[in-house]
């Protein structure tokens, strides 16, 4: 199962994530929930990374399937969309009758 936990701050903005494991939907290579998963995660790390100021670090671990990301300060406005763009993707995932046994999806106030 893929474990995403968005860090959010008392606004109830999104400032990061962490997010471990994998799917386990189908074999390596062909897991749809995994590859889902990885684009909305990896593509709203680019995209800040690209079309933000915001500044960030990061750890990462490919084997365990493990990214963690956040956000120096406060999320600027491009960087709160992203982010809110990730998160609903994530949502319709683990809400998905199909999918919701392959990811859990938590928020953390940090």
């Amino acid at each position: 199962m893929i474990h995403v936990t968005i860090c959010q701050n008392r606004r109830k903005e999104c400032t990061g994530f962490r997010t471990y494991g994998h799917a386990g939907f189908s074999d390596e290579g062909q897991d749809i929930v995994c590859a889902a998963e990885s684009v909305l995660i990896i593509n709203t790390i680019n995209a800040i990374e690209k079309f933000t100021e915001d500044r960030a670090t990061m750890v990462s671990d490919d084997a365990e399937g493990i990214i963690e990301y956040s956000l120096k300060e406060r999320p600027s406005e491009k960087a709160k969309l992203l982010f809110d763009t990730m998160v609903l993707g994530l949502m319709e995932m683990s809400d998905d009758e199909n999918y919701a046994e392959y990811i859990d999806l938590t928020f953390e106030e940090v």
